[in-house]
């Protein structure tokens, strides 16, 4: 399973999407990568974030950002964005994967309420986040407005901060409504 993770600079939300998500998961079917909208192309993490992921105990020297194509979005089973001008952006580049993008928070929820209402099967993380995604279109009615993770870009460290725990607390609970059950292969 592909997550792709797009923002606008591709420097400070998305490549902390791409390099947190999977510690959230036990399961190495699951890639992340991410891009801009308007993508920095070859660019450095912002120190910024830099600075956050390496208090996770990330190591971002490798990370360059891209501008997102419609080859690199319709490659990924999953887009998460932050903001709902971005989600328009990534429909109008790669419409038949309207279905697929998110902003992360409207993602979270859905996940959640999937998972509290009896929505979610499957053995693997693919196969729950599929189940996620199918009811996505009757559930939505459901769900909380979307809210947007604001940009952080030229800001004090205090807004970089914000955006990291927003992100972090999303994907927990997107892990919590995903994770199949520990230890359910012994019974």
């Amino acid at each position: 399973m592909k997550v792709l993770f797009v923002c606008t600079g591709n420097i400070c939300r998305s490549p902390m999407g791409e390099l947190m998500f999977p510690l959230f998961f036990h399961d190495d079917s699951i890639t992340t990568d991410s891009a801009g909208v308007q993508g920095l192309i070859g660019n450095p993490i912002d120190p910024s974030s830099a600075r956050l992921m390496q208090q996770d105990g990330i190591d971002v020297s490798a990370f360059r950002s891209k501008r997102l194509t419609p080859q690199l979005a319709m490659s990924s089973d999953l887009i998460l964005c932050f903001t709902e001008h971005q989600r328009k952006k990534i429909v109008e580049l790669a419409p038949r994967m309207r279905s697929r993008t998110f902003l992360l928070t409207d993602f979270a929820d859905l996940c959640a309420y999937c998972a509290k209402n009896g929505l979610i099967a499957g053995s693997t993380i693919g196969d729950r986040l599929d189940a996620a995604l199918a009811n996505a279109s009757l559930v939505r009615p459901m769900l909380p407005p979307a809210h947007d993770i604001d940009d952080p870009y030229r800001k004090e460290f205090l807004a970089f901060e914000t955006a990291h725990q927003q992100i972090g607390e999303a994907f927990a609970t997107i892990a919590a409504a995903l994770e199949p059950a520990r230890g359910a292969h012994a019974h």
